[in-house]
């Protein structure tokens, strides 16, 4: 069974076709039983005001007036009108059409499509012709008048022709237009699965092209499916700074803890062999820092956002000016915390914004320099919110700036000091959770950091 399952483009333009087929179907059977109706209504319409008219006729001037108005009444050349007066026995008094031999086939009716009979052997003007027809009771009389339906039936004849023609032209119609969609979707789709494979085959760069403000399904799946390559390619790429600068910011640490665990176990003083295990504590603790702050950005980046929750920013800066003023303080440096005095509740991860944060503190104690000071700031503005570190010290240049947030990523400045360089970029995958980022800013000396997020997400 699998081998004659249709393709997907195929059942488009099979769906196509159906559609086209049925819906002109319906229209046509629509209009055919409109016209059909309207003009089965207007025969029925000028029968009866006609038999009326001929009733009144007959009660205001009896049989003869009757007759002579019928007789005047006829159009000439018109084989389809029907009207005749017949007397007890069925004969034709007066009027068109042939004899009537059977008078119970003609009992009083208001209208009646049917065929009204003949005599047997007489030549039938109508007699077994379908007509629409009324039979009245005049006195002794019975007054026929109607009209054969040939005409008529004529015209329906041609207008189901034409809608049978036109059924034809719609299924030709249809099957175009099914190759068309089928074209039109197959080619879409083709760029689609061919951006794929060439993802798959390992070119990362590969992106479907959309229009620029297309907005049917296939723009928004190939702006989903960019959206994701970006995103992918993104993080291969930080993969591979990342391997390549764990590789490289591990080798020396674990090439010092190597000499030094060699140095501990040669040194025969214990004095010495004590320092030499208080240097090899050293090289390990910095060695599982690099490993815990990797595994921290890692969480970071895939917290789900059902994580987040409602919280008081001016409540859990506050906390965190609390904790580290004294920290700060015992190093010599001023502290400030200048925070906005009203502030909506924002939806944040309360844990990895204060260690975020935390961090900047920490980074700012290291850089700030003797005898400076450092502010923490919230700034709430009409859409944003800014969590702010300040310090005094030297400040990182703009052009140094892309090198400061990249992971491993050390200025010249600061490779004397311990770290991995890891700091900025667990800050910026917080602020990337949120849906903001981080800025770095000159504070004319030193160096402004904040993570911008929006107040409602």
């Amino acid at each position: 069974m699998s081998a004659f399952r249709l393709s997907v483009t195929a059942r488009i333009a099979l769906l196509s076709i159906a559609l086209a087929l049925i819906s002109n179907l319906v229209l046509g059977a629509f209009v055919w039983k409109l016209v059909h109706d309207d003009a089965i209504d207007a025969v029925r319409r000028d029968t009866i005001e006609q038999s009326d008219a001929l009733a009144a006729v007959y009660r205001s001037g009896g049989l003869a007036v009757l007759t002579r108005t019928i007789a005047e009444s006829r159009s000439a050349g018109d084989l389809t009108q029907i009207v005749a007066v017949l007397g007890p026995d069925g004969r034709r008094i007066a009027g068109t059409g042939a004899d009537v031999a059977r008078v119970d086939r003609l009992e009083p009716t208001i209208f009646r499509i049917g065929t009204l009979g003949g005599a047997a052997g007489v030549v039938r003007a109508w007699g077994d012709r379908e007509a629409g027809y009324t039979v009245r009771q005049i006195g002794a009389y019975r007054l026929v008048n109607g009209r054969l339906l040939d005409d008529w039936e004529q015209e329906q004849r041609g207008i189901e022709r034409a809608l049978v023609t036109a059924m034809l032209l719609s299924l030709a119609l249809g099957v175009g237009g099914g190759l068309v969609v089928t074209r039109y979707v197959g080619r879409r789709l083709n760029k689609v699965a061919d951006v794929i494979e060439g993802v798959a085959s390992g070119d990362l760069s590969r992106r479907v092209s959309n229009a620029a403000h297309g907005g049917d399904a296939f723009d928004r799946l190939a702006t989903r499916l960019n959206a994701m390559l970006d995103k992918t390619e993104r993080l291969m790429t930080e993969l591979r700074i990342v391997t390549d600068g764990l590789a490289h910011d591990l080798r020396s640490p674990l090439a010092r803890l190597r000499a030094k665990a060699e140095a501990a176990v040669l040194q025969a003083d214990p004095a010495q062999r004590e320092a030499a295990m208080g240097g090899l504590l050293i090289e390990t603790d910095l060695v599982m820092r690099m490993l815990s702050t990797m595994i921290e950005i890692t969480r970071a980046e895939s917290v789900p956002r059902d994580r987040l929750a409602p919280v008081d920013p001016r409540a859990l800066m506050e906390e965190i000016a609390e904790l580290y003023a004294p920290v700060i303080e015992d190093s010599g440096l001023r502290f400030e915390a200048v925070i906005a005095p009203r502030a909506p509740r924002m939806v944040l991860h309360r844990e990895l914004l204060t260690q975020a944060i935390a961090n900047l503190i920490d980074n700012a104690l290291r850089h700030a320099g003797q005898g400076r000071a450092i502010t923490l700031r919230l700034v709430i503005g009409e859409d944003e919110a800014r969590f702010q570190v300040e310090d005094r010290g030297p400040g990182i240049a703009e052009a140094d700036r892309a090198q400061a947030l990249r992971r491993f990523g050390r200025l010249d400045s600061a490779r004397s000091l311990p770290g991995a360089g890891l700091g900025m970029a667990l800050v910026e995958a917080v602020a990337r959770l949120h849906g903001g980022r981080l800025e770095l800013g000159d504070n004319a000396p030193g160096l402004v950091v904040a993570i911008v997020v929006p107040v409602s997400l």
